[in-house]
């Protein structure tokens, strides 16, 4: 289970994600990186990431972020294993590990198309 949160001014806390389909982009973050996914205080799916530090929900009604202008990357233990995950739960690699050598990481859209990175700490 994850720990309390971190509070403090500055702090990253919340995160609302497009999507066309709340229960198909919730289900692809919980497979694919063990969010916690719950109902928010208004009934909507909402999520705590895999260590309990970030939240947010899905949010409908909006364009995905498929550009990289701001790029948000989730910290992953194997990246390999990751790619694999993220292919057979619905998606996209955009971009193969290697590109920002010597650091881990990949590109990935989630099911409603948004960009994001992986991560994977060399240590």
């Amino acid at each position: 289970m994850a720990n309390e949160p971190t509070y403090g001014n500055g702090k990253i806390c919340y995160i609302e994600i497009p999507a066309n389909d709340v229960g198909v982009s919730s289900a692809f973050f919980e497979k694919t990186f063990g969010w916690q996914i719950r109902t928010n205080n208004e009934g909507f799916a909402s999520f705590d990431d895999g260590v309990g530090q970030v939240s947010g929900m899905w949010v409908t009604g909006r364009e995905p972020m498929t550009t990289a202008g701001l790029l948000i990357s989730i910290m992953v233990d194997d990246a390999e294993a990751t790619l694999l995950a993220i292919a057979a739960n619905g998606g996209t690699e955009t971009q193969p590990i290697g590109k920002d050598f010597p650091e881990i990481t990949a590109h990935f859209t989630d099911p409603a198309g948004n960009l994001w990175g992986i991560y994977q700490h060399r240590g």
